[in-house]
């Protein structure tokens, strides 16, 4: 279960943190739309979830913008006002949904896995702040469980904690974080450990608060239909949010296709280094012959071509995310001078750069 990746299914949860519903973009905001689809084809997932899109209407013309492939389905909770809103996208190939149930504060669907004809349930959870909506919340998830019985997965932005460590400042255990223990008891839910990090979203004075708001939980239904089951924090190349990705076993997928990347257009000399290929390629036959022998040799040229060329591509772009990655780590322990600020930002800002440029072959 996963397109294009042997031996890995994967659910995303909140991969971006929130989205502007605005028609005319801003350059900020076109190009962080940019990098939260990089980032989310990138990781190749079968299931995304995005809480807090504060989106009013859904539209298909805004999940293509951070969704890539044609093979996308979704269902969305719309927002409140300037509040809340789910998003849930899959990829058809591997999921075909059956049902869906909206609620005020989640958004369930139904599944059935194609490679196996497995039903469980995802449900994508925005809690609220007050009290009061958070019991509700409570009692909308319990009525969840009680409509179906399949085998179940939650995952969200649950802006509680569940244990006093999730937190760099608890100082004591809260009746809101006793509620949500109770809850995940009566629900049955397995609570799985954190790999790659011990929060999940950092903000407050000089971005000091630090805690782990954001999870999977899980049916042991659902644990036993896919092995080895992990969940894992990933980089947060935008947002205050970290992604959160849960993956298990998955089927092996074909070779990729050639294809012409846009983005060779943008290299300097391009067209001549093509042209002089095409002229030093000599072949004797038809017309046709010498056609596709050299447009083989070409495609063999291009593939080293890519390599030498934008092969660092993607490694400058794994280094400018891990040096994101070192200041928030740096940023967890203490305060970051302004001179350390401005690396952080540095470092944001190639990474961007990176995926700018690879964005433009999949245009």
């Amino acid at each position: 279960m996963v397109a294009g990746v042997f031996g890995r299914s994967s659910l995303m949860l909140n991969p971006i943190g929130k989205v502007n519903d605005e028609i005319e973009m801003c350059d900020e905001e076109f190009s962080k739309r940019k990098i939260i689809k990089n980032y989310i084809r990138n990781q190749r997932v079968d299931l995304m979830c995005i809480q807090e899109t504060k989106i009013q209407e859904m539209s298909e013309g805004i999940v293509r913008s951070l969704g890539s492939g044609r093979f996308l389905d979704w269902r969305a909770l719309n927002a409140e006002g300037a509040a809340g809103g789910i998003l849930i996208c899959w990829d058809k190939r591997v999921l075909e949904i059956l049902d869906w149930e909206e609620g005020q504060f989640s958004l369930s669907c139904r599944f059935k896995t194609i490679e196996n004809g497995a039903t469980w349930v995802f449900t994508g959870v925005y809690d609220p702040f007050t009290k009061v909506e958070r019991e509700g919340m409570w009692e909308e998830l319990g009525a969840i469980r009680g409509l179906w019985d399949d085998p179940w997965c939650l995952g969200g932005d649950f802006n509680i904690t569940l244990f006093q460590h999730e937190r760099s400042s608890q100082r004591r255990i809260s009746s809101a974080m006793r509620r949500f223990a109770e809850s995940v008891d009566d629900l049955e839910l397995v609570d799985l450990p954190l790999q790659g990090g011990e929060f999940t979203w950092s903000g407050g004075l000089n971005n000091q608060a630090w805690a782990r708001l954001d999870r999977f939980l899980v049916s042991p239904s659902w644990l036993d239909q896919f092995s080895g089951v992990t969940q894992g924090r990933l980089s947060r190349p935008t947002s205050d949010h970290f992604p959160i990705v849960l993956e298990g076993g998955g089927i092996r997928r074909g070779p990729t296709p050639f294809r012409f990347e846009n983005m060779w257009l943008k290299v300097e000399g391009f067209n001549d280094i093509v042209r002089t290929w095409w002229q030093g390629i000599e072949v004797r036959g038809s017309a046709s012959y010498r056609l596709a022998v050299k447009m083989k040799e070409i495609k063999k040229k291009l593939k080293v071509w890519n390599k030498e060329v934008f092969g660092r591509l993607e490694t400058n772009k794994a280094s400018a995310l891990h040096q994101v990655d070192f200041w928030d780590q740096v940023e967890s322990e203490r305060v970051l001078s302004m001179e350390e600020v401005e690396l952080k930002k540095e470092a944001k800002d190639s990474f961007k750069k990176w995926v700018l440029l690879e964005e433009a072959h999949w245009r």
